[in-house]
């Protein structure tokens, strides 16, 4: 057998689940993750992404279907969707990305009380033989370097 090490993931298997929303609770509080934080809307980098730049955009308001939002928070969700995308082009180039929402847990939802879109930016040749012979992943970059490189971009976005 095999071991692979993966010291980060400690954080996650221990992390306290009853502390409430992450979104929520990344909107009260500064933290090393959020990107953006804006009346309507925010952008939170993905703790457990599949490739670097996996951004989580999500409404301010605690809800859990699109149909809880009126017209205007839909339209600031997926304009940010739409800036958070052209700010990953930006900064990361990648050759085309993933986006999409997972509503409800049989559908993949991990946080399903809190509506968010999935951003996951791709690259040719991203699966390695580790993913699919070894079920592995393979993140070539820090998320703090990625946050880093991306934070200043979130920074000049305003909101609608």
């Amino acid at each position: 057998m095999k071991t692979v090490w993966a010291p980060w993931r400690i954080e996650y298997i221990l992390d306290n689940k009853n502390e409430g929303c992450v979104f929520c609770n990344a909107l009260s509080k500064n933290d090393d993750l959020t990107l953006f934080k804006g009346v309507l809307t925010m952008v939170v980098m993905n703790k457990f992404p599949y490739t670097n730049g996996h951004l989580l955009v999500a409404p301010a308001k605690h809800i859990s279907a699109l149909d809880e939002l009126d017209k205007k928070e839909k339209a600031d969700l997926l304009d940010m969707v739409d800036k958070s995308i052209g700010i990953l082009k930006l900064v990361m180039k990648p050759d085309g990305f993933n986006v999409g929402l997972n509503l409800g847990k049989v559908a993949g939802a991990g946080i399903e009380e809190h509506l968010h879109f999935h951003i996951v930016p791709r690259w040719f040749g991203d699966i390695n033989a580790l993913t699919v012979f070894a079920d592995i992943r393979v993140i070539p970059e820090h998320i703090k370097s990625t946050y880093n490189n991306l934070k200043p971009h979130f920074e000049k976005l305003t909101d609608l």
